[in-house]
């Protein structure tokens, strides 16, 4: 039951993400006109974000991801600590460095967060278990009204 609690929990916070800043921050917008189309190099990019303290860049691999928004003219750069940095790609400029919780919550909810082993022995077999329970709830909710349905079949084919 605890690890089947630890999902539905890191779920429900997951459902909340795009609504709740402390989850995950919200996706800025680029301060240029949307027509203007960037030149910036990702090199330039990269530079910008790795002089960000927070992010505690020590080489091009240490970012988890770069997540470039071309419908909002910005970069987002998420750093294997968790900080997130959101660069305008016409101007170059910082919209937003916070902390985000999200993937935390991401890995909390698949059970990668506690290890390999937790998530495939533990996590993956509560979740099976779980599928098997919807479906047999479902058919033990529809079962009745098959039943009536045949029986008032059977009735009408008599009279």
């Amino acid at each position: 039951m605890l690890p089947l609690g630890i999902m539905v929990v890191a779920g429900l916070v997951l459902m909340l993400k795009k609504d709740i800043s402390w989850i995950q921050p919200p996706t800025q917008r680029s301060v240029a006109p949307s027509d203007v189309a960037p030149e910036t190099t990702l090199s330039e990019l990269y530079a910008v974000a790795a002089a960000v303290p927070e992010l505690e860049m020590t080489s091009w691999t240490a970012f988890d991801r770069i997540d470039i928004r071309s419908d909002r003219g910005i970069a987002k750069f998420i750093a294997e600590n968790r900080w997130e940095v959101q660069i305008d790609l016409v101007t170059l400029e910082i919209l937003s460095l916070e902390y985000r919780r999200s993937d935390l919550f991401e890995q909390i909810h698949d059970g990668s967060f506690f290890g390999k082993g937790v998530k495939t022995f533990v996590f993956l077999p509560v979740g099976v278990i779980l599928l098997m329970l919807w479906a047999t709830g479902i058919w033990l909710f529809v079962e009745p009204y098959l039943k009536r349905w045949k029986r008032k079949k059977r009735r009408a084919r008599r009279a």
